[in-house]
């Protein structure tokens, strides 16, 4: 990766350049979610006219995934053409880098700590109320189409949506043979069962267009939500696609060496995790090297790729597309080395970044890139805004219309500190509870319940996050600053500080090589003789004076070695 604002000539010259690419089971229960709570807040602005809104969104595709960013590697003429046609927001994010709490928070407009759904596992939607709603009440056709993935319980429709196809938890690209607990040969069609006929990409697309040309009510505006399967592991393209990659020659990351450079200042965690499920050395406990992997990965999005094509020709066809939103973007990100890592869950920028194109023709300004940070938090109320409806008083993000209409500069879009949450899972225990906040491209990360370092980088010079700098005297008060504030960010609606606490329903993905690395080292200024005399300095709470003491080489308390501070009391005790 590199800085965003060193990219940014690169980026136009790509947008430009694509041109040139493109023209040569059961129905839910009703206490599964709330009746849509009041609107205390009136939109930023009454549209004049009743914005469509399409809202694409795809299941770990990383940040750069995407043709216009890797000419001649990547093939993805549609997603091209929008990014031509539309613009370009190349710092979003998300606040939980996981799908179940990343789609929570899309449709809820909340953070995983108040809507509550925190893992992929079984999760409660009682009391939770999606933004759809919210549209049906300002007098929107709604629809769902694909991947729902908040636990698997149920695939039923849920509240929100005049029209519902689903199917149990990942899904699968082909249709399955049988039913499992987490799998099901059917899609849920409006309640019904219905055998899932063919490809799961072009499926769930037929649908959607099914729906745009037939079903939907033509005189009311809509809210359409495809969200594909594809590309979450293990990605398996149409044949069409099977081996549109197989002379590609994809590289990984330079931090993916396991080398001491790469190592310096990184967690235990992290180094440990190389050889697991989610590290590159042992990735999905497969032997598929993450090169090849990537050609199935991005065949996969091919597929996605014209889905989005079909959508924007119907539009532009039957006239609609200057009066249609087209948002393409991720759940979340997708690491394929970084820090020898894969997947997602932690804080690094590779896994919290994900792509985003906004279109609409006429509206959207073209070949744009906007670098305002937009969270997947904002989402809800943007599309609340563009429909001129009013914004419900539980909603914690900022509609993002102006910047996307290009009304507001970016430099004065102020959404405030990104804040990131990800909780323990016990199924993927490699990982640990993941906190950070980003404030001035400047990004703190903390980790709980483990043994380990936190970690701070300057995204400014160092977007790669290469050189840990909690140590650095120089960044001690900003440190502090921002563990300061993420604590304060962290509280929950009703101000509570609040770890959840899942089931744990088997051992997990604890695997490893047995021929690969072991246990990492821990750092090495943690390695101290006995007895130091500021033994209980790293306990203290940092202040000026710890600071102060520390930059002199002296400790704030003096402690003696043990067996004499001991030695002392109990003499002491032995006294009349």
């Amino acid at each position: 990766m590199s800085n965003n604002k060193k990219w940014a000539p690169t980026l136009r010259r790509a947008l430009t350049g694509a041109a040139c690419i493109i023209a040569c089971s059961f129905t839910a229960p009703a206490s599964i979610a709330a009746a849509p709570k009041k609107a205390a807040t009136a939109p930023a602005q009454q549209q004049q006219r009743p914005r469509n809104i399409i809202f694409v969104l795809v299941d770990d595709l990383r940040y750069d995934g995407m043709g216009f960013l890797q000419p001649g590697l990547l093939k993805t003429p549609n997603i091209d053409r929008m990014a031509k046609e539309g613009s370009y927001f190349p710092n979003a994010v998300v606040t939980s880098s996981l799908c179940s709490p990343s789609r929570a928070t899309i449709l809820t407009g909340q953070t995983a700590r108040n809507h509550g759904i925190v893992d992929n596992n079984d999760s409660s939607e009682a009391d939770l109320t999606y933004f759809p709603s919210y549209l049906q009440q300002t007098g929107y056709n709604t629809a769902f189409f694909g991947k729902w993935h908040m636990g698997s319980e149920t695939d039923g429709p849920r509240p929100g949506f005049d029209k519902w196809v689903s199917f149990k938890g990942q899904g699968n690209y082909w249709p399955a043979k049988a039913e499992s607990a987490h799998s099901s040969p059917n899609l849920n069609v409006d309640g019904k069962p219905v055998p899932q006929q063919g490809y799961i990409t072009d499926e769930l697309t037929d649908y959607a267009m099914n729906w745009l040309q037939k079903e939907r009510d033509p005189k009311k505006p809509f809210f359409l939500y495809l969200s594909h399967k594809g590309v979450h592991s293990d990605p398996l393209p149409p044949p069409r696609y099977a081996h549109q990659y197989d002379k590609a020659r994809f590289t990984l990351p330079a931090s993916a060496a396991n080398t001491p450079q790469n190592n310096e200042g990184k967690p235990v965690w992290v180094r440990n995790q190389r050889n697991s499920w989610h590290g590159i050395d042992f990735f999905y406990n497969a032997d598929v090297p993450m090169t090849e992997y990537l050609k199935y990965y991005y065949g996969t999005l091919s597929a996605i790729d014209d889905s989005l094509g079909r959508i924007m020709d119907y539009l532009r066809k039957n006239g609609l597309d200057k009066d249609t939103l087209v948002v393409f973007t991720s759940d979340n990100g997708y690491m394929v080395g970084e820090h020898g890592l894969i997947d997602k869950r932690n804080a690094y920028q590779a896994s919290v970044r994900v792509p985003l194109l906004v279109w609409e023709p006429g509206t959207i300004p073209a070949a744009t890139v906007n670098e305002g940070r937009i969270r997947n938090l904002d989402f809800a109320p943007t599309f609340l805004d563009v429909a001129g409806a009013a914004r419900p008083e539980q909603f914690e993000g900022k509609s993002a219309w102006a910047l996307w209409e290009g009304k507001q500069a970016a430099k004065d879009w102020k959404p405030g500190d990104f804040v990131y949450e990800y909780y323990w899972e016990y199924n993927f225990p490699m990982t640990p509870g993941t906190f950070a906040i980003e404030r001035d491209n400047v990004k703190y990360i903390q980790y709980y319940g483990v043994w380990d370092t936190d970690e701070l980088y300057d995204l400014n010079t160092d977007p790669d996050e290469m050189h840990n700098l909690v140590n650095d005297p120089a960044w001690a008060a900003k440190k502090q600053e921002l563990r300061v504030a993420l604590y304060q960010q962290l509280a929950d609606r009703n101000g509570r500080h609040n770890i959840p606490y899942s089931a744990r329903l088997s051992i997990g993905a604890v695997r490893r090589d047995i021929d690969g690395p072991r246990a990492a080292d821990f750092p090495a200024d943690w390695y101290v003789k006995p007895n130091p005399v500021d033994r209980l300095d790293p306990i203290l709470p940092d202040s000026p004076a710890k600071l102060k003491a520390q930059a002199a080489g002296k400790p704030l308390i003096y402690t003696p070695p043990l067996s004499e501070e001991l030695t002392r009391q109990v003499q002491g005790s032995a006294k009349p």
